[in-house]
């Protein structure tokens, strides 16, 4: 079994790897916030040209959101249509059940995603909101750009406006 510290962080990646600029985003698909900054983080990497990139981490804040952590598990069951399954949670953040979860990697052709058979990803889970609170990641949507901690509304001109070169 993987141990937390084996885990690649940078996993999750949307837009070029070798970018030269790197977002991370710490989300939890059942926070209204990171829904409603999806498209903006998109629309940002789709803009560059090849020069940044996103990287989702699992910060899933179950206390509040009691479909969080299986949402999660459910994404990184999805495997390498993580993306996929990422969008249709957002997009679907109160129907966020088992039935739900299935239904949904049905639809993309993913394989399972609930039950005990996902558990295994639950080290991948755990490393990223561990790393999130090392941190100091307190809610959701955390974003860093290039490791520095970005505090703005999260929209398409404040992040390009984050994401240029310091002269």
């Amino acid at each position: 079994m993987t141990t937390p510290n084996e885990v690649d962080l940078d996993r999750h990646v949307y837009g070029n790897p070798s970018a030269s600029v790197t977002v991370v985003e710490y989300g939890d698909f059942e926070c209204p916030y990171c829904a409603a900054a999806a498209p903006e983080l998109r629309k940002l990497v789709d803009g560059s040209d090849g020069s940044i990139r996103l990287v989702f981490r699992h910060f899933p804040i179950f206390t509040i959101h009691p479909y969080a952590l299986t949402a999660a598990l459910a994404a990184e069951a999805s495997g390498e249509l993580f993306w996929e399954m990422h969008d249709l949670l957002l997009t679907h953040q109160m129907e966020l059940t088992d039935v739900h979860l299935r239904a949904y990697a049905a639809r993309i052709g993913a394989g399972e995603v609930t039950g005990t058979a996902v558990q295994r990803f639950r080290p991948a889970v755990v490393a990223d909101y561990t790393s999130g609170a090392e941190l100091g990641v307190r809610g959701t949507p955390a974003l860093f750009v290039d490791g520095r901690v970005y505090r703005g509304r999260v929209s398409f001109p404040a992040l390009r406006s984050a994401v240029r070169p310091q002269s």
